[in-house]
């Protein structure tokens, strides 16, 4: 009964593409489409319904994990209609589930609108490049669309260690390997230390959060090998801060000097609910010319965003600057915008005189306005 009730659900989910499953006890599942919950239109879940449908999908390694932490995350395959990342968890005694859905498809630089340097920086032969933004920015769809774009384009060793898997690469022109934490290896730190050891070109690291991950990362970055990675910070400068603030004082200039030399750029994205319906992405791009290398070595990372502002002729850009576009290019609603600035304060004032036609035109450039479906 329960598989067939979680293959009608998910049914639902693929057909109307809504990007998350809600179920939780008291309530009919709902649905997050646009960046908005909606109820199904269907009988209200009692705590019994919600375990036989977390049964009927959950492996029993992650059953136990849920027993002994109270939560647990997997992936898994929908037939081949698309995947899921689940996240089971425990919620006053009962269970709740949330499952995100992960599209068949790799969607293009084009269609997801990235910054088009993008295309140059990742075929460096080494290097750090971060993908950074809140959790639900779409992190993950940009990063599988540049690994799939490498895999098309170059032949390259190509490893990812995620957790959990989310979208699959076949080998195409590169070979890929995807290892899953606590699956195929136990944690970010030994996969990365393996994975140095499988010759690799390209290796994408699912979630820098420890220091071990970050300084192993760094490391490989410099050692000949293009390393992909993702922190929750916002804003390019945010995150220089936040990977040096790791370490401890004793070692913060030596990483100073290290990341100055490996990183190679910075993606920050935000993704808004767009006007009528979907989602559109709004990014700041940081490329890292010996300018900003200098500034990320002397400590000067407070001087990062009007290098970006004064950087267009390499790709620059601010995400205020392309929230501001947004809105001027009437895609998406002011206070969707300001509630993703990193200056709210000065966009709200950067819009009203646009309101009242005060801003000069000449340093406003348009931006890709593809519609992302995430």
């Amino acid at each position: 009964m329960a598989t067939l009730q979680i293959d009608k659900l998910l049914e639902t989910v693929v057909k109307e593409k809504v990007s998350d499953l809600h179920i939780t006890a008291g309530q009919p599942p709902v649905v997050r489409k646009g960046g908005h919950m909606l109820r199904l239109d269907t009988k209200s879940m009692e705590a019994d319904d919600t375990v036989a449908l977390m049964k009927s999908i959950t492996p029993e390694r992650n059953q136990q994990e849920l027993q002994e932490v109270g939560g647990t995350d997997f992936g898994f395959a929908f037939g081949d209609k698309a995947r899921f990342r689940v996240a089971v968890f425990k919620q006053r005694g009962m269970v709740g589930m949330v499952l995100r859905r992960i599209p068949n498809e790799f969607l293009t630089f084009e269609q997801l609108g990235l910054p088009p340097v993008i295309r140059e920086l990742i075929t460096r032969p080494r290097g750090l490049f971060l993908v950074t933004g809140p959790t639900g920015s779409g992190k993950t769809t940009s990063l599988a669309s540049m690994i799939n774009y490498i895999n098309d384009s170059t032949d390259h060793h190509i490893i990812t260690l995620e957790d959990p898997i989310e979208y699959y690469h076949n080998h195409k022109k590169s070979t890929v390997n995807q290892r899953e934490i606590g699956v195929d290896v136990p944690n970010f730190p030994e996969a990365l230390r393996r994975a140095l050891r499988m010759d690799p070109d390209v290796i994408l690291v699912g979630e820098m959060r420890d220091l071990d991950t970050i300084s192993s990362a760094i490391t490989a970055a410099e050692t000949g090998h293009v390393v992909f990675g993702t922190l929750h910070t916002t804003g390019a400068q945010g995150t220089v801060d936040r990977i040096i603030d790791v370490f401890p004082t004793s070692q913060q200039e030596q990483i100073r000097t290290q990341l100055s030399t490996s990183i190679i750029a910075i993606l920050s994205q935000a993704l808004l609910p767009r006007k009528p319906s979907g989602l559109v992405a709004a990014y700041e791009m940081l490329v890292v010319t010996p300018a900003i290398a200098n500034l990320i070595r002397e400590a000067k990372t407070y001087r990062i965003n009007s290098a970006i502002q004064t950087g267009r002729k390499y790709g620059m850009q601010l995400l205020d600057d392309a929230l501001f576009n947004l809105w001027k290019n009437g895609l998406c609603e002011e206070r969707d915008v300001v509630v993703r600035s990193n200056q709210p304060g000065e966009l709200k004032a950067k819009i009203a005189m646009a309101k009242k036609g005060l801003l000069e035109d000449e340093d406003e450039e348009e931006i890709d306005d593809d519609e992302v479906e995430i």
